[in-house]
């Protein structure tokens, strides 16, 4: 999928835009905190029907401005190609926000997920790392979802049985029904299993690629891993919720599941939160959602995805920079949104590529197309 052109009306900084959109490469330029990072932004949001950044929606709307519009004109991933979807989001403080597919509203924000696959590198994913076993289920849940509709729904039918038995959990006055408890267990488990299917599928088949991505970019100096775990693997999960039911009804809320799933990073064996350099970490997580760029190639609707690159050059050495800038520039990967506050890394880009390409120079929410 290509964006051909991008409306913005009052997105966070930014107050008014009109970019009309290279189908290879777009360059944002800038100094940090001028508005580049916004762009990205709104490309994502017409992929996810949400900020990458804000989870409350009305935390995107300009300041002072009582609404904000997004647009994005697409095509099929050719240069000549029509003009084959517009999608478009408006919103106003207070109410609910709109989110339409060719001028026709849906009903279900789930039901546009994956029509624009789109994958982000951005400096908070070194939170992948760092973070809680949180960031990395949504790493997981971010790609699937993206190719597989029915792991939304799992996902969401998960959610509630947990959220519903957590509740029977928190009680003080009473004990939990127990007909109630065996129901959500079950919806629980069933709902379960299913997703610790389709992540185990997931990871199996996003290994390799991911670990020649990393041996690309790093020379062959290090050898990665990742590995994910789960409650599933120690028997039915049924069984393993209900195993240790009065240990939860002791501390309020479900211990196990699919909800507690993690992914082991290492680097040379060891735990790569402890082993790894900056430039290593990163290193990591920039070939890993290469990785989920070649996956989601092969397996979404038939269209190359996005590729959003905000900021990935910083805490890199020269010959990381090089590798990643071959990577990005072959013909392996469609359009691409970048941003950078040193014109000299985009320069060392396109010197070294053919591709078509246009520059825009952002300052204080404003952009213009730079020749």
């Amino acid at each position: 999928m290509i964006l051909k052109k991008l409306s913005i009306l009052n997105y966070k900084n930014i107050r008014e835009a009109t970019l009309e959109l290279s189908p290879k490469m777009n360059c944002f330029i800038g100094q940090n905190g001028v508005g580049k990072t916004n762009v990205l932004d709104a490309v994502y949001y017409l992929s996810f029907c949400r900020s990458a950044t804000n989870p409350v929606d009305s935390m995107v709307i300009r300041h002072d401005e009582p609404f904000c519009v997004i647009e994005g004109e697409y095509a099929e991933n050719s240069e000549d190609a029509e003009i084959s979807e517009v999608i478009s989001c408006g919103m106003k403080r207070g109410t609910k926000k709109h989110f339409k597919r060719n001028k026709k509203e849906y009903k279900r924000l789930s039901e546009h997920i994956g029509l624009i696959p789109l994958v982000v590198v951005a400096p908070s994913d070194t939170l992948l790392i760092e973070g809680s076993s949180g960031e990395r289920r949504h790493l997981m849940d971010i790609v699937i979802s993206q190719y597989d509709r029915s792991y939304i729904d799992a996902l969401s039918r998960y959610n509630n049985a947990h959220q519903q038995r957590n509740t029977l959990l928190k009680q003080e006055d009473q004990m939990p029904d127990p007909m109630l408890m065996d129901l959500w267990e079950e919806q629980m488990a069933e709902a379960g299993e299913q997703l610790y299917a389709k992540r185990s599928a997931f990871i199996e088949e996003l290994m390799p690629v991911f670990q020649e991505y990393y041996q690309q970019i790093s020379g062959g100096r290090e050898q990665v891993g990742l590995q994910y775990v789960s409650h599933c693997q120690r028997g039915p999960l049924l069984e393993v919720i209900r195993r240790d039911r009065a240990k939860d009804l002791a501390v309020g809320y479900s211990l196990h599941g699919v909800h507690r799933d993690d992914l082991v990073f290492t680097l040379g064996g060891h735990p790569m939160r402890r082993e790894g350099s900056q430039g290593q970490n990163k290193t990591y997580v920039i070939a890993l959602k290469l990785a989920q760029f070649e996956f989601l190639k092969r397996t979404a609707s038939q269209t190359t995805p996005l590729l959003l690159l905000d900021d990935i050059f910083d805490k890199l050495d020269s010959h990381r920079v090089e590798q990643i800038v071959r990577l990005v520039s072959s013909d392996n990967f469609g359009q691409i949104f970048i941003t950078d506050t040193n014109r000299d890394h985009l320069d060392q880009i396109l010197s070294t590529s053919a591709l078509d390409y246009k520059i825009f120079h952002v300052e204080n929410g404003e952009i213009n197309c730079k020749l």
